[in-house]
């Protein structure tokens, strides 16, 4: 079945999707601008803007029986405009409300962007500093506002691991004559030492903190404009082992240095659609790795060698046609993801799969906003994943509970952007 689904989902990914961008907004969302908005398109009244979002949701697990409750972020914005050409803009993020010793690293508190902006000219300009490069839907545009159901989308979450920022330089722009954007990027790479089984790359990230730079990334990526259809493709390839030639001769396990060594290839598409009160969006999303072998020998790290994810929403606004504040949005996103789908040839002989990986997620829900920068959200969400591995386990039943491919989670949150 998640087979299927996960096919049935590709395909349609190459068929429709919707960003918060002027044409894929209702009327309502069009009035909507943040400080952080107006600095970006030279608008600000004052040279120094002050901006944030944040988000809290209560979520129920059937499952367990087990309820938690959150303020999941809260994010505070600074920017200065020095002058007509130059711009500095930052994101300081606290996760989970606190950061205390002994407490099992519930919260983080984290630089999220800490970049300088340099227009070259109206449809060109350059980022120098912590950024979060262009990739997929959800990297550029994470606003709580921005996006339906309480969760980020699962699919960006842990195979595009929001909010992925890295260090670098960056050129934007746009075509003159044709309805194109682009974006190339050049950023330290990952760290294949941080790699864990079940989190896809999410752990190789450096996000601005003392990241080895021996290896490095490129990013890119290309939007097209039709009618009521935004279609978008992007990329990166990067090195994952930052250490020197030394260092990585000594593990013995063959592996690459230098700028790409040992690469790591992630490619995305994604197409939106907007039309009146409906909206549609679609993304696929597939990582290559061909020397997982070599990092399992390295670190003993139980990563694929593949992993793909994809997902499929439609959404409509009942209260559209009043072409004003508030908005009524009940949304449903199909999505099916497996983290490990391509596995190494250690892996195979070793019996390693994790059928628990394999995932679909049906989630639907409401989305209400009273205004345009502040919404009240709640969702259903359906999950079905594939069989434990019994050789995986370790501490299996009676001593632990009985592993269930099905689950039900109820979640209730709000968010606000200003």
């Amino acid at each position: 079945m998640n087979k299927t689904l996960a096919v049935i989902a590709l395909i349609l990914a190459a068929t429709t999707r919707t960003e918060a961008q002027q044409k894929y907004l209702t009327p309502a969302q069009k009035l909507m601008i943040t400080s952080e908005d107006s600095l970006n398109n030279n608008a600000a009244k004052n040279k120094t803007v002050i901006s944030g979002y944040g988000s809290a949701f209560y979520q129920r697990d059937f499952n367990t029986k087990q309820s938690s409750i959150t303020l999941e972020r809260a994010v505070l914005f600074v920017g200065h405009q020095f002058n007509e050409k130059i711009a500095f803009f930052s994101e300081l993020e606290l996760e989970n409300a606190k950061i205390a010793a002994g407490e099992g690293g519930k919260g983080e508190i984290a630089m999220e962007q800490a970049y300088l902006k340099f227009n070259l000219n109206a449809k060109q300009y350059l980022v120098a500093g912590l950024f979060v490069p262009r990739i997929g839907l959800l990297n550029e545009n994470h606003l709580p506002i921005n996006f339906n159901g309480v969760e980020r989308p699962i699919v960006e979450q842990v195979v595009i691991p929001a909010t992925w920022r890295e260090l670098g330089v960056g050129f934007y722009g746009s075509l003159d004559r044709l309805p194109v954007n682009y974006s190339v990027a050049l950023v330290n790479g990952l760290n294949s030492a941080g790699f864990e089984h079940g989190t896809g790359i999410m752990g190789g990230r450096a996000e601005g903190s003392t990241a080895l730079a021996n290896n490095l990334a490129l990013t890119a990526s290309l939007q097209y404009l039709w009618n009521n259809f935004k279609f978008q493709i992007s990329g990166y390839m990067g090195g994952t082992v930052g250490l020197s030639k030394r260092s990585a001769d000594s593990l013995n396990v063959g592996l690459q240095t230098g700028a790409f060594g040992t690469p790591l290839y992630l490619g995305e598409f994604d197409v939106q659609y907007g039309s009146g009160g409906f909206t549609a969006k679609a993304l696929a999303t597939y990582i290559s790795y061909p020397d997982a072998d070599k990092i399992y020998r390295a670190y003993g790290k139980n990563v694929p060698a593949g992993m793909y994810g994809s997902y499929l929403e439609f959404a409509y606004d009942w209260l559209y046609h009043r072409q004003k504040t508030p908005q009524f949005i009940t949304f449903a996103r199909l999505e099916a993801l497996d983290l490990n789908s391509k596995m190494s040839s250690i892996q195979k002989t070793q019996d390693q799969y994790d059928g628990t990986l394999k995932q679909t997620h049906i989630i639907a829900g409401i989305g209400y906003l009273p205004i345009p920068n502040v919404v009240i959200k709640a969702d259903i969400r359906i999950l079905h994943t594939g069989e434990q591995n019994p050789a995986l386990v370790i501490n299996p039943p009676p001593n632990a509970l009985a592993y269930k491919q099905n689950n039900q989670l109820l979640n209730i949150g709000i968010g606000y952007s200003f």
